[in-house]
């Protein structure tokens, strides 16, 4: 039974596909959407098993691979041949996989998974499956998210929690707790690495990192993906975990510098000692 991807599309220009992470959907990228729609043709994309995207077919591990072959076959199905493509945790995986197999024309992902020691894909796992418990205290949490508490509720996942609004909190809470992939995807997810990564060469890469980000940590992380990766573009945020609401225009800078060097062009020149710029010098946010 083929997969449904559910998936919103907005704009025009080049395609620009959006993954997000386990546990959310494709409206967490809506910041970026807003200021990526003039210059793309974005289809942000729910991942299966997750939003409104039907399961992998039973038996199908939760892979990272069985998740890109089915992005994959869902662009094929749309005539779409190496779109631009950005991903955040589990979907930069999945993005870096594409790129992998040449299926994409760039790559920008944002603290992507495949970097973690296991005890450090323990810990994020640990994490996110203590989020799903709180799923028996319902009421309670979604009561909480109402409140100042929230701040303390989403911290792991938002590097400035009071900039996302109360309704994508809730929204986003609510599929993680109904998502039918989530902890199946979490389990592959404990055994997944980035190998092979001199395959990625040839395809414009830049892998963003929030420095606040609790979950794949930054200053842990991000050092061995500049290592094993050294000829990408890599970047810091002022962010969390989860970027799009905590800098929507860095974010979305990110996203354009990598598709204009995929065009043979840059429009985000180097500093001038000749590093990359660091992105929360884009367009900050005020904080909050």
């Amino acid at each position: 039974m083929p997969v449904s991807i559910n998936h919103h599309r907005a704009g025009s220009g080049p395609p620009l596909v959006l993954v997000h992470g386990v546990g959310h959907r494709w409206q967490t990228w809506r910041p970026v959407i807003d200021l990526l729609s003039g210059e793309f043709e974005v289809l942000a994309c729910d991942v299966p098993g997750f939003g409104g995207s039907s399961p992998l077919p039973a038996g199908v591990p939760r892979t990272i691979g069985a998740f890109a072959d089915a992005l994959q076959g869902f662009l094929a199905e749309l005539g779409i041949e190496r779109a631009h493509a950005a991903g955040n945790s589990m979907g930069g995986g999945i993005v870096l996989e594409l790129a992998r197999r040449r299926a994409v024309a760039s790559a920008s992902v944002f603290s992507p998974v495949g970097f973690a020691t296991p005890r450090e894909r323990r810990y994020a796992s640990a994490s996110l499956a203590a989020l799903r418990t709180l799923h028996a205290l319902r009421p309670l949490a979604l009561a909480l998210l109402h409140t100042p508490a929230r701040r303390v509720l989403l911290r792991q996942l938002y590097g400035y929690p009071a900039r996302t609004p109360i309704e994508e909190a809730v929204d986003s809470t609510r599929d993680l707790w109904s998502s039918p992939s989530f902890l199946e995807a979490l389990r592959c997810l404990r055994d997944h690495q980035l190998t092979a990564p001199e395959q990625l060469r040839g395809v414009p890469v830049t892998i963003a990192w929030g420095e606040r980000d609790r979950l794949l940590l930054y200053r842990r992380q991000a050092p061995r993906a500049r290592a094993r990766l050294p000829w990408a573009e890599h970047i810091a945020l002022g962010a969390g975990h989860i970027p799009f609401y905590d800098d929507p225009p860095a974010c979305a800078q990110v996203i354009r510098s990598c598709a204009a060097r995929a065009r043979g062009r840059d429009c985000a020149p180097a500093a001038p000692d000749g590093s990359p710029p660091h992105a929360s010098g884009y367009a900050p946010s005020s904080a909050s």
